[in-house]
């Protein structure tokens, strides 16, 4: 008898170093797919959301009643003052000027009066610089709602000649707010005297 071959049967692979060499392939395939799919997942940008498909509700039209649209809208809301937040109260523009004024001017009043008076003198001044014998007296009407809103500022009567001057100084009555009067509007009459300096 013979001794036994020492190769092994057609068909066993010999178990040499073969196996670890497909085991790391198999590695280094899983760690570039994984690679590969992080990469695609980190620089993917976000796609926009699709805009929503029109409701029934949006593209009918309202159907008006006309007994509805008769309605006055609802009064303003209530301006009673939140905890902690400002006070806020809206005031028509011509608010308790209609009435006959009673109320009684407080000092700073007739202070913001005479102020607006000195910035009238600047309507002068410009009017001066064309024509130096420009000279007279003016007094503007002004009427200020209880609020301090101004209801009205008007030449009440002027000496001057100058239109544009008289219109100027009514302007700088009727911008701005005052303090507000008490008891009501006020009337006054503010009398201003247009003269060159040193006469």
């Amino acid at each position: 008898m013979s001794p036994p071959s020492s190769q092994h049967p057609a068909g066993i692979p010999d178990s040499g170093g073969n196996a670890k060499y497909a085991i790391v392939a198999v590695i280094l395939l899983l760690a570039a797919g994984g690679i590969y799919a992080w990469r695609t997942m980190t620089n993917r940008q976000p796609q926009p959301a699709p805009p929503p498909a029109p409701s029934l509700a949006q593209s009918a039209p309202t159907p008006t009643n006309p007994l509805l649209d008769d309605i006055p809208p609802p009064p303003p809301p209530d301006n009673t003052p939140e905890a902690g937040g400002p006070h806020i109260v809206y005031v028509p523009a011509n608010a308790g000027c209609d009435n006959k004024c009673v109320g009684s001017a407080p000092p700073e009043l007739a202070q913001a009066l005479q102020v607006r008076g000195m910035r009238a003198r600047r309507c002068y001044e410009q009017a001066l610089n064309n024509d130096s014998s420009l000279k007279g007296h003016m007094s503007i009407a002004v009427k200020i709602g209880p609020s301090g809103n101004v209801c009205s500022a008007n030449v009440a009567s002027s000496d001057m000649g100058n239109a544009q001057v008289a219109a100027c100084a009514a302007n700088m009555f009727r911008s701005g707010a005052y303090p507000a009067p008490r008891g009501g509007c006020i009337d006054a009459t503010v009398p201003l005297s247009f003269v060159p300096m040193g006469q």
